[in-house]
């Protein structure tokens, strides 16, 4: 079984291709560094409900609709 960070990775990533944003432009949008970006798709970090929610909306989502997608 996928660990919860694997999987929220592969959400992020897979959101992130959606609207055509690289690393670096997602990151700069939500005012954050590329490479936590890269950490966080890799499974290798965990968001902060603040990070979480920047991120949802910068990728047109709600923070609940990726947090069901967890489930």
């Amino acid at each position: 079984m996928e660990s919860l960070e694997v999987r929220f990775g592969e959400i992020l990533k897979e959101l992130r291709k959606k609207k055509k944003l690289s690393q670096e432009e997602l990151a700069t949008d939500c005012g954050l560094d590329r490479t936590y970006i890269s950490l966080l798709e890799r499974g290798l970090r965990q968001p902060t409900l603040g990070t979480l929610l920047r991120l949802a909306e910068v990728l047109g989502v709600s923070a609940s609709s990726i947090v069901k997608q967890l489930e």
